[in-house]
């Protein structure tokens, strides 16, 4: 393969900090800061402050870090949680700092500002910005997190540098990408060559592939794409417990989904850009069938499944968990792929992912999210709806600030999710054509011909399915606004004249320097079938569900007043799926006649 001519990107990103939220959004990221996401550094100290980029580190003695969790369910192999701290640190502080830039939150501003200056203070003077002593880089023959070290923290540095466009911080970047690139050279090494044992760490550093796709969309330079076509190559012929996303695998029209689901949804995102980095019908394919596969393995609420193994499974309802890892994964794969392809069935998905699945993980009265959850979820009590699993203690489904217990990994990955969501809802397309691709409550501000334009798309949707766009255009610039029409709309109501267009919404005209545009989508429910002929009430953009009245219980209980909490249902009453079921939406609610699976009673109930 040769990736001299590449395959055409339908839309272009804007650069992070160009979107900012509003309404609801803004005011659960808020919440957020405020909770877990904006204290993990006080709840688990130990791992947030572990110097493994500077003075800590890992060196051929080392010794292997004690990080509080049971190991229950984990991978066989001490070696994956030398680097595990980096994982957690890197993405809490990604999270974490985009949340503060975006929310424009004064003491998180100083606060980043420090972290950032010092991380640049630990690069060598090669590059070399790692979690490895000389001794040790890029010269492994077993499990290691170089790759996935780098990725963690510089996709955070990357969002930094667009935000601040501070040179310092953009040329500590290119130089450590290009020490990666110097000592793994293209087609000339095998940075995933790491023996026949478990090798997570090692198989989490395709995703390198983020910072080299980043890399291309801010310098338009092919050599960073062309790198991450060659990692996807040697990722694909090389021994890794985490195989999913091999080619030989994918092609293979008898394999199944059975890696851990983590790594299945991430490695997504490399497979895209290695399908984009050149012309080649064979990555194409491939990327079509990786996608069904992944469809085929995610709930109708976006729960990607993985508990934390897929293991050759189908979604279920009840007995198939999925981790909150998994849905940020997926959900930014998803966004790599919507600006790609530009299918507007992408962004639905998004959707679902965020409104309902990662919505539905988060406990909606204390600051803590579920490690795994159901879809059903008739208990949150650590195992899967009571079930008791064989050679191990489960813990996951609580909700938990943390989850030490387990892995540090969900809760930073849950403070990634709502900016990685926001700085994908608009896109460019071309020259002159602003997209609202991803429907949400936020503010844009970007140029059309270095001319400053302000949309501020004022909405409670999900919720409510009414939009205003407030537009301000001060030098009455020439632009094509397009909106995405949801795919369960059933009408668009608007005075605007508009074209339909490949599921887009086109409004070609001129536009005042203060403008807006009403519009509203029509829906109606749609009832939803899964694989297991499980119905799923819906309407809009939403998925809903009968709460199950239950007793709080607290657990551990963490620095600065934040614990763990399960559930014990007060009542576990069943319901059965009738076909006249008269069901009808009010006041953001669904009512509907169902059987009670204990009386055989009809009965109405609340969604």
């Amino acid at each position: 393969m040769n990736a001299q001519e590449k395959e055409t990107e339908k839309f272009q990103l804007l650069a992070f900090g160009s979107i900012k939220p509003s309404g609801w959004i803004k005011i659960q990221m808020e919440k957020d800061i405020n909770g877990f996401v904006g204290n993990l550094d006080q709840i688990v100290p130990d791992l947030i402050n572990d110097p493994i980029y500077g003075i800590g580190r890992l060196q051929k003695h080392s010794k292997t870090k004690e990080l509080g969790n049971l190991k229950e369910g984990d991978a066989d192999g001490n070696e994956q949680y030398m680097w595990w701290n980096s994982e957690t640190q890197s993405n809490w502080w990604d999270g974490y700092l985009r949340n503060v830039l975006l929310l424009n939150e004064k003491v998180g501003l100083e606060k980043v500002k420090k972290y950032i200056y010092a991380i640049l203070a630990t690069q060598d003077d090669d590059g070399y910005l790692g979690i490895y002593t000389p001794e040790l880089r890029y010269q492994f023959h077993s499990e290691n997190g170089e790759l996935w070290s780098k990725t963690t923290l510089f996709r955070g540095l990357l969002a930094y540098y667009e935000y601040s466009k501070d040179v310092k911080v953009w040329n500590a970047l290119k130089k450590a990408v290009d020490n990666v690139m110097q000592n793994y050279p293209i087609n000339a090494s095998s940075p995933f060559s790491s023996g026949e044992k478990f090798n997570g760490g090692v198989s989490h550093g395709l995703t390198f592939t983020d910072v080299l796709d980043r890399m291309y969309q801010i310098t338009g330079d092919k050599k960073y794409v062309n790198y991450a076509l060659f990692l996807y190559q040697d990722f694909s012929n090389t021994f890794q417990s985490e195989k999913d996303a091999q080619l030989d695998n994918i092609l293979n029209p008898d394999y199944k989904l059975q890696s851990h689901g983590v790594h299945t949804f991430e490695h997504l995102r490399p497979l895209i850009v290695a399908a984009y980095a050149n012309k080649n019908s064979e990555l194409q394919n491939a990327l079509a069938v990786y996608i069904q596969r992944i469809e085929n393995a995610t709930t109708l609420t976006g729960g990607a499944i993985g508990d934390e193994w897929i293991a050759e499974r189908l979604p279920n309802a009840t007995h198939t968990g999925y981790e909150y890892c998994s849905l940020q994964e997926l959900l930014d794969s998803y966004t790599v792929l919507l600006q790609k392809k530009g299918q507007p069935k992408i962004a639905d998905e998004i959707e679902t992912i965020f409104y309902n699945a990662a919505q539905g993980s988060r406990d909606p009265n204390h600051s803590c999210i579920a490690y795994l959850k159901t879809d059903n979820s008739f208990e949150m009590e650590g195992t899967k709806n009571g079930e008791i699993e064989p050679n191990r203690k489960q813990t996951r489904y609580k909700y938990s600030p943390a989850h030490q217990d387990v892995a540090v990994c969900c809760n930073p990955n849950a403070g990634r999710i709502s900016p990685y969501f926001i700085e994908k809802s608009w896109m460019k397309q071309g020259n002159n054509s602003l997209v609202a691709a991803i429907l949400s409550p936020n503010i844009l501000e970007t140029t059309i011909d270095n001319n400053p334009i302000r949309i501020e798309e004022i909405t409670e949707y999900p919720f409510k399915n009414n939009f205003i766009f407030k537009i301000y255009n001060p030098k009455k610039t020439n632009f094509i606004l397009k909106i995405r029409k949801p795919i369960w709309a059933t009408e668009v109501v608007t005075n605007e004249k508009f074209t339909l267009e490949n599921g887009f919404i086109v409004l070609d005209r001129k536009f005042n320097k203060e403008d807006q545009i009403q519009i509203k989508f029509k829906a109606s429910i749609i009832v939803k079938e899964d694989a297991n002929h499980e119905k799923y009430f819906t309407y809009g953009a939403q998925v809903f569900a009968k709460s199950i009245s239950a007793t709080e219980h607290k657990g551990k209980i963490y620095k600065g007043n934040f614990f763990d909490i399960t559930y014990t249902p007060k009542e576990n009453t069943k319901y059965i799926f009738i076909p006249n079921n008269n069901a009808k939406f009010e006041n953001e609610k669904i009512y509907v006649t169902l059987k009670n699976s204990t009386t055989n009673e009809l009965e109405n109930v609340e969604l």
